[in-house]
């Protein structure tokens, strides 16, 4: 499913609303599945009956060594992304595409940025936080998270859909390396998936956050 398919549905659905109500009502749709099959809904109570998949419990600790989990996402919006240090590829502009994020919503309390290591063994606590100062991260609601290898994997790869190839899971022995950036709401459940490493669609997650913020 992709990501301009979903937005030409709901760009569809917006014209639809403006036909009964005369004014746009953008929507996000909610993912259940990891091929990224959007669903949309009228209103919040049918998504929460129809749309059984939220994140599961994670604990991992950031630069700071501060605990990270689910339940501190919980009443939040947040955008998560995987990346390592050592990256010398496609790491670094992620980095500089996630700062937009930053930039926009890094002293806004009801948006976090989680960037999760997929080399944990080596990304250490204080690898992290020089990692951070190296890359003049210092946003306090951009965490860099490390802790268990498989943890990390099986979050990334159940919770976050999150893989190289969209609906395809790999098993956990199989490095994870992807540019995908996932859009989750205040109730965890995932609200779009975007490339990483194009400032267009980054400029795009900005919009949706803004959406995200805005739902009652």
């Amino acid at each position: 499913m992709s990501l301009l398919r979903a937005y030409l549905i709901s760009g569809f659905l917006g014209v639809l609303f403006a036909c009964t109500t005369n004014e746009v009502a953008p929507v996000l749709p909610y993912y259940n599945t990891p091929d990224f099959e959007p669903h949309f809904f009228e209103n919040k109570e049918k998504a929460e009956a129809k749309i059984t998949h939220h994140l599961k419990s994670f604990s991992f600790l950031d630069q700071n060594g501060q605990p990270i989990s689910d339940t501190l996402m919980r009443g939040k919006v947040h955008v998560a992304n995987f990346f390592f240090s050592r990256c010398t590829n496609i790491c670094p502009n992620m980095i500089k595409q996630m700062r937009v994020i930053e930039s926009g919503f890094g002293q806004n309390a009801e948006v976090e940025m989680l960037s999760f290591s997929v080399t944990p063994w080596l990304d250490s606590v204080n690898v992290l936080k020089k990692y951070a100062q190296k890359n003049n991260i210092k946003s306090k609601r951009w965490h860099l998270l490390t802790g268990d290898k498989n943890a990390i994997y099986t979050l990334a790869r159940k919770s976050y859909f999150a893989e190289e190839n969209l609906g395809f899971t790999k098993d956990n022995s199989q490095f994870l390396h992807t540019e995908h950036v996932v859009l989750v709401d205040k109730t965890l459940r995932i609200r779009g998936i975007y490339n990483g490493s194009l400032g267009l669609e980054m400029e795009q997650l900005v919009k949706d956050i803004k959406l995200l913020l805005a739902e009652k």
